[in-house]
């Protein structure tokens, strides 16, 4: 699985299976070098752990709240993102807080996020993508299973729809899903899927019809916290993201991996009210909360790898290959990364 793969031959048919960062990263490189993409993806939109939540009259971010850049590859793709303006500079008032108070946090790394929502950024890059004459996206459509004819792999999708024939097959999905697909097929690639384990997460939201109460030595107008609680992990106030400073005020609640593990299986109504009362204790027992008028909780069962993988990418031979963060470390970048060199690497042009 580490040895390189001849160029693809033009025109080359490619079916990717999820939408996310690392499948829309792949399908560029390939697309862009005259192959056949199309994407496929269960949710509605493109996104993946990027996409935002539409409500009355506000937009949340229930993944990825923003991300840096490490990577020369990946700077070169921030910087056309942002000459496009789906993604802008976030968060700039940034701090840590526990019991022993609330302190600035700095780490030196400069932040992006989607304008005017997350899934702004994954939206441009499907819109790209799409508007090549070679390449497609099917939203909404569940791939089920493989299946292999003298032409190519087919792709069984829930409706029991076929999809292709390809020459290749991309799985971006995390790897407990890619299992059952790939594991007919691959016993390499399903053994990789199933040592690959992921860790879960729950994400709430609130919205409230004023402002929050501000905090002693806080500026009033910041952005994220991190928090040391055995149960609440991060805040973010998504009005703050930039075009969104109409909408109400309006907090995502991103839960420690821990206690989500934990409850997984409780019900979400359950699981914003503890989120909403641990979010209550970092301000002062006197403050008072403006009026709540929407909540809810999102459940992430594969949220990011619980360890680093030493491969960016797997192919093999037969035609199927996986790629997207939980190859790398969890991170935008690591999916974007991911992606992109594993479409590199079918067209030949690098060995992982």
């Amino acid at each position: 699985m580490t040895k390189p793969l001849p160029p693809l031959p033009a025109p080359h048919s490619v079916a990717i299976i999820g939408a996310g960062i690392a499948g829309l990263a792949c399908g560029q490189v390939l697309a862009s070098s005259g192959a056949s993409v199309t994407l496929f993806d269960k949710a509605r939109g493109p996104g993946g752990r990027m996409s935002s939540k539409r409500r009355p009259g506000a937009a949340v971010d229930l993944g990825a709240q923003a991300f840096s850049v490490r990577d020369a590859a990946f700077q070169h793709a921030v910087d056309e993102w942002l000459a496009a303006g789906c993604i802008a500079a976030w968060p700039t008032c940034t701090y840590q807080a526990s019991s022993r108070g609330w302190q600035v946090h700095d780490d030196g790394q400069k932040r992006y996020t989607g304008a005017p929502r997350m899934s702004a950024l994954t939206r441009h890059m499907a819109d790209s993508l799409t508007a090549m004459p070679n390449a497609e996206l099917h939203t909404g459509t569940p791939i089920v299973a493989l299946e292999h004819s003298p032409n190519g792999w087919l792709l069984l999708a829930a409706d029991e729809t076929r999809h292709g024939s390809y020459d290749q097959i991309v799985i971006s999905a995390p790897p407990p899903q890619a299992h059952s697909l790939v594991k007919p097929w691959d016993d390499a690639l399903a053994a990789v899927c199933t040592i690959r384990e992921q860790r879960a997460c729950w994400a709430g939201w609130a919205m409230f019809d004023g402002p929050l109460p501000t905090l002693p030595g806080v500026t009033p107008g910041w952005q994220m916290a991190r928090l040391d609680h055995p149960m609440l992990n991060i805040v973010s106030r998504n009005q703050t993201k930039p075009g969104r400073e109409t909408q109400p005020e309006s907090v995502s609640l991103l839960a420690q991996l821990d206690w989500s593990e934990a409850q997984l299986e409780q019900p979400a109504e359950w699981v914003v009210e503890q989120l909403l009362t641990a979010f209550k204790r970092i301000f002062p027992p006197a403050a008072t909360l403006p009026k709540l008028i929407d909540k809810g909780a999102h459940r992430w069962r594969y949220a990011q790898p619980s360890t680093h993988c030493e491969y960016d990418y797997l192919y093999s031979v037969n035609g199927l290959a996986l790629c997207g963060d939980s190859f790398r470390g969890g991170r935008i970048e690591d999916a974007w990364l991911s992606g992109h060199r594993l479409g590199e690497a079918l067209l030949g042009r690098s060995v992982q």
